[in-house]
């Protein structure tokens, strides 16, 4: 009788999890196989079914000059996601770490863009970037500074570096937590220790508080070179994915799949796309995996 019990127990929790399991298998691993085996297909169809290829797709890629483009404009999203929005959020948590007057409604304030969907995002820095009458263009040029009030989206010298900006400025906050949740772990006594040992700001920061917040800034790193992989939404947004200039992995999947309903070549730019976040991924798994075989 109680080892009856004992199994209703223990099938329980599986009870629970079983929908969203199932959801989790239709919803995101079922299309992950499903993709993979697109990439090697010719379908300019779903419908009416596809030719096998093999490896066409990713010879395709390998003389693709906007595959090469989007890879650059990857590139470019990655490093600075990691220059910008980590240093940056963790001078932002120090700020806030300090404690004064206000300092939870500014915290609030400042997670706010966090809070807002891409669409909105997207609205709102497209007035910005507006060349007439757009905030940032009045700003440059009631300080005179005219000639570099430019089309920030107009013009493909600066459309990539303007989504970029637009990227960061939503990151930040993010940043900014895991650093505010990192500082809640440092022991105050061995900062006091540093104090009565005569270290001054820098150097308590540097030698004892920065080495202390060493696993938050392993997760800021690997959560922002993963969002700027996956980039999509604020391109799709603020260009409809028909600025070339400015297009990412993810965007040009996109057009090349539902714009030019050439899926298998899509399905093998998802691919390397999924690759590509994977390797970071595994660095991640595998740090987090050392420090708990460490503990």
């Amino acid at each position: 009788m109680q080892s009856l019990r004992r199994r209703r127990l223990d099938f329980a929790p599986w009870a629970f999890l079983a929908l969203p399991l199932a959801m989790y298998l239709v919803w995101v691993i079922v299309p992950i196989f499903e993709s993979f085996a697109f990439a090697f297909t010719k379908r300019d169809s779903i419908i009416y079914g596809a030719v096998w290829v093999g490896l066409d797709n990713f010879k395709r890629l390998l003389g693709d000059g906007q595959f090469w483009l989007a890879i650059k404009n990857n590139f470019a999203w990655l490093l600075f996601f990691v220059l910008i929005p980590v240093p940056l959020g963790l001078l932002v948590a120090m700020l806030f770490n300090s404690g004064y007057k206000g300092d939870k409604l500014f915290k609030t304030l400042f997670y706010l863009p966090m809070t807002l969907s891409f669409t909105i995002i997207g609205t709102i820095w497209m007035w910005i970037y507006n060349p007439d009458f757009g905030a940032l263009n009045t700003f440059l040029r009631s300080l005179g500074l005219g000639d570099i009030a430019v089309q920030w989206l107009g013009d493909r010298r600066y459309m990539t570096g303007a989504l970029i900006a637009v990227g960061i400025w939503r990151q930040v906050p993010y940043v900014m937590i895991l650093y505010l949740a990192g500082l809640q772990g440092v022991p105050p006594e061995l900062v006091e220790a540093s104090l009565i040992d005569g270290a001054n700001a820098w150097q308590r920061f540097r030698r004892v508080i920065l080495p202390l917040l060493m696993p938050a800034t392993v997760v800021a790193v690997t959560i922002s070179v993963i969002d700027s992989l996956r980039a999509f939404d604020i391109v799709y947004v603020m260009t409809n994915t028909k600025a070339r200039a400015a297009e990412v992995l993810a965007s040009y999947m996109y057009s090349s799949s539902f714009a030019f309903s050439d899926y298998g070549y899509g399905s093998a730019i998802a691919v390397v796309q999924f690759l590509i976040t994977l390797v970071f991924i595994l660095v991640y798994v595998n740090d987090v995996l050392k420090k708990e075989d460490a503990r």
